[in-house]
């Protein structure tokens, strides 16, 4: 019970935010134009900043584990590339491919992980080092894949698009800016770090009140069966192929609670900012957002509960 609770509570909120979004879109309080700044602003600063801030106060030498960051990004790399085999093959309507393979894989490790693992143990353990051997990839990962299935895309020039938008994605700038200042070893002055805390504070919320803005009920639900199959990928399926391979190679307690987040928390709010930036379907990407966090609080603690009853955690 303790568990479920703290899955709503760290589930609800979001989804409450996200529907605030909707609601003061409806009641014309929010437009169009607020929202394609607001979108502009979380890809190019908010979320950047985040992330820096995430991994630059991280102590990534005194927690490296090189088994398990192998498993972390091995992991990441295989189920975005496996999904999207199968998202090539399986669905006829290719516009939605790369929003479809995005939203499958990628997960909120970032919000969630630390938080979690806290939560029952006491301390972060490897969450940290989970999200510096995972969101880098699920962020390059993204761009690829979004640059290849985008619905601006000419056809041409796919692998230099691709290369060139990695280089100059925000996000993964913003990642690659902080594994170098933890490595550095050298402390965030004060007044700061206060700075970056403040602009991070924006971005899940900012973003999420964007998602509710920007969720149309309608093109949703004509895109119900797309955004079924996401969400239980991303909740259910993935995490059921990727645990038994987790605890063969030995990774118990907090090491399993930081792999659970990363591969089973919903759908990060990320997904639906990078998808409307990069030509995807924001459509979808926003209703997976909105269902698999909706049903996250369920299915984590299903997960906790199992792992539970394995006696592996």
């Amino acid at each position: 019970m303790n568990n479920f609770i703290f899955s709503l509570n760290a589930t609800l909120p979001v989804f409450i935010i996200i529907v605030l979004g909707y609601i003061l879109m409806q009641a014309g309080i929010f437009n169009k134009e607020f929202t394609s700044v607001a979108d502009k602003y979380v890809f190019k600063v908010a979320l950047p900043v985040l992330l820096f801030k995430d991994i630059a106060t991280t102590n990534i030498r005194q927690c490296f584990d090189l088994k398990f960051v192998l498993f972390c990004s091995l992991a990441t790399i295989s189920m975005f590339l496996i999904i999207w085999l199968l998202a090539t093959i399986f669905i006829k309507d290719k516009t939605i491919v790369g929003a479809f393979t995005q939203a499958s894989a990628r997960g909120s490790a970032a919000v969630l992980g630390i938080a979690f693992v806290n939560n029952i143990y006491g301390d972060s353990g490897l969450a940290p080092l989970m999200i510096v051997a995972a969101v880098p990839f699920f962020n390059i990962l993204s761009v690829i894949i979004l640059t290849f299935c985008s619905n601006e895309n000419t056809g041409n020039g796919n692998i230099k698009k691709a290369f060139v938008n990695v280089l100059k994605n925000p996000i993964i700038l913003g990642i690659l800016a902080g594994l170098i200042y933890s490595l550095s070893g050298l402390p965030i002055p004060e007044f700061a770090l206060k700075s970056v805390t403040y602009i991070a504070n924006t971005a899940t919320p900012v973003a999420l009140l964007v998602v509710g803005a920007g969720f149309e009920g309608k093109k949703a639900i004509a895109k119900l069966k797309p955004t079924i199959i996401a969400t239980l990928l991303k909740l259910v399926i993935v995490p059921l192929v990727y645990f038994p391979i987790a605890v063969s190679l030995g990774f118990r307690n907090r090491e399993l609670v930081a792999i659970l987040v990363m591969l089973g928390a919903p759908t990060t709010v990320t997904c639906y900012i990078m998808a409307k930036n990069m030509g995807n379907d924001d459509v979808l990407s926003s209703s997976v957002v909105v269902l698999s966090t909706l049903l996250s609080s369920v299915t984590l603690t299903l997960w906790i509960f199992v792992l539970k009853s394995l006696n592996l955690i």
